[in-house]
């Protein structure tokens, strides 16, 4: 057996506090946010026809005044105007009650004069008429194969163009969608079907009732010739395939797999799945990749390939994760993103864990890592969460995804995985179907674990950059020293780094280096050091390089 101690340096435990900015500093983003007010319920009555790009619509509003002492509402709307070549809604009256009400639509809001103060904790209901050619957010004409459709393309302000709303993350609020459309189409929405009526003169009438408080940006609507199959369920949870009519073949085999095994694992990892129904859909409006509309993911039309190709899955993984992070759990401010966007990637990777083994689960932790790397090279300051976002029509990056996936993966390694998982848990049950904001998940994690993890999420949330590590190693008559620097023109981390140490007996030792801005270790042992291997079980975000003088 090798004798090996180890001596740690005075040099080695340098570790530099995150401590230039508190936590709890104030965050937010450009939208007027008006809390005094919830939006509880949209019911939206919609018209679209063959003969003209124009839709036409009604939307009554529900909502409930929280403060008192208010005589006006407001709502997102993009108006006509000329530099979008007179696209845009033009707003023909707001009613409560039936009566006509005073409003004014500028600078793509509608402004309604109530007439009244409102006192806290009444309910109004107010009905706008409407119609216009959409300029962005719901895209109508041919799809690849030339036949005619409507599809919602709402990231992630854009539901404004076409539907009267709050239109931010932080108001959600249960909709219905009644779409009155050329009887030859099939018509998806959010939600369940409640109503299916022939109008007559080759019209029909859809009712979809979504009683799920629910983000804009997840609100879908889907209008074509489309082929539909009930592929299976998940309890009294029907799974459904849309596809374009033509794709009917190879859509139905493609996305035959992995829904239902997804909607189990997460369901017992994190909690219950918030709606009655899950629809994959194939849609114009999606062009690349796939959005996660509530209980309606919808997908390029790329994504039918017929051979359920392993990346188009890995979306659908992601999509379906999104059910339970950014729609039932949702960002309070557009700055936490990373809420939806880094658990559902994080959380894409858990299942392809448990359906496709560990080794997959590494590859692609690794090829997210090489990604942020990469991006900090050009970008070497960029906060996961930003102090502020004045463009909400840019709210998201690839960081947000892969940065986010990381973040929680040392979480969890540093937590332990029970521990993690109880604090997820619990966070997801305090705040399904409301907002959260990166505080509140901090406060559960501490919870679970007793640990203080202030400094985690400051360094890794609110500092910009990585780690870059300068890892030298030598070995000497009597021993060996490792010394390890990290050179980032950035902040400096508090890391812990695993090091596997190879000898040339054939032995193999673990050790957890905890390093600040500069390590030395020395170590004595009977048999020759021959090679480091950093980071083997790939736990750290970092970038580093290895030599041997």
């Amino acid at each position: 057996m090798l004798l090996k101690k180890w001596i740690l340096c005075a040099a080695a435990c340098v570790v530099f506090a995150p401590s230039s900015f508190a936590f709890q500093q104030e965050y937010n983003d450009s939208y007027p946010k008006n809390l005094g007010i919830d939006v509880l319920e949209y019911v939206f009555e919609i018209s679209v026809s063959d003969d003209t790009d124009i839709i036409r619509g009604q939307a009554t509003v529900d909502a409930r005044y929280v403060e008192g002492g208010q005589s006006s509402f407001r709502l997102d709307l993009i108006q006509a105007k000329e530099e979008l070549e007179g696209k845009g809604m033009s707003v023909q009256s707001v009613t409560m009650n039936g009566e006509s009400l005073t409003f004014e639509h500028t600078d793509d809001q509608v402004f309604v004069d109530l007439g009244m103060e409102v006192p806290a904790g009444k309910r109004i209901q107010l009905t706008f008429a409407y119609e216009g050619n959409p300029a962005a957010g719901l895209k109508i004409g041919p799809n690849k194969y030339g036949d005619r459709g409507f599809y919602s393309d709402n990231w992630s302000s854009r539901v404004r163009n076409w539907l009267p709303t709050v239109d931010h993350p932080y108001d959600k609020a249960m909709t219905e969608m009644i779409i009155t459309a050329p009887a030859k189409y099939q018509v998806a929405s959010n939600g369940n079907i409640a109503e299916v009526s022939d109008m007559g003169e080759g019209m029909r009438r859809t009712h979809y009732k979504n009683p799920v408080p629910t983000a804009t940006w997840l609100y879908f609507m889907g209008v074509a010739q489309m082929a539909v199959q009930q592929v299976d369920t998940y309890g009294d949870v029907p799974i459904e395939t849309w596809v374009y009519w033509q794709d009917r073949d190879a859509g139905f085999y493609d996305f035959a797999v992995p829904s239902k095994d997804v909607l189990a694992f997460y369901s017992d990892l994190v909690g219950p799945y918030v709606n009655k129904r899950l629809a994959n859909i194939v849609s114009t409006g999606t062009p690349g990749g796939g959005m996660e509309a509530a209980s309606t993911p919808a997908y390029a039309p790329s994504s039918v390939t017929g051979t359920r190709s392993r990346r188009w899955q890995h979306v659908i993984i992601h999509e379906i994760a999104h059910q339970w992070f950014g729609n039932a759990v949702t960002q309070h401010h557009w700055n936490d993103v990373w809420l939806s966007e880094g658990f559902a990637t994080y959380y894409t990777l858990l299942f392809r864990e448990h359906q496709y083994g560990h080794d997959n689960f590494i590859d692609g932790l690794k090829d997210s890592r090489q990604r942020i790397i990469d991006f900090y090279k050009e970008n070497y300051d960029f906060q996961l969460v930003r102090p502020y976002i004045d463009d909400l029509n840019n709210v998201s990056g690839a960081m947000m995804y892969q940065k986010g996936a990381w973040t929680l993966h040392m979480l969890r390694e540093k937590l332990g995985h029970d521990v993690y998982n109880t604090g997820i848990k619990t966070y997801y049950a305090e705040y399904m179907n409301k907002n959260a904001q990166t505080a509140d998940l901090r406060r559960h994690l501490e919870e679970a674990s007793g640990m203080n993890l202030e400094g985690y999420f400051n360094q890794w949330l609110f500092q910009g950059g990585i780690p870059h590590l300068e890892i030298n190693w030598s070995q000497k008559r009597d021993g060996f020293e490792i010394h390890i620097e990290q050179t980032q023109d950035t902040y400096r981390f508090d890391l812990s780094v695993e090091v596997e140490l190879v000898y040339e007996d054939g032995s193999v030792e673990m050790e957890t280096i905890q390093v600040g801005e500069m390590g030395h270790f020395a170590g004595q042992n009977d048999s020759k050091l021959v090679d480091v291997v950093i980071d083997p079980h790939t736990q750290v975000l970092a970038s580093w390089n290895v030599s041997n003088k």
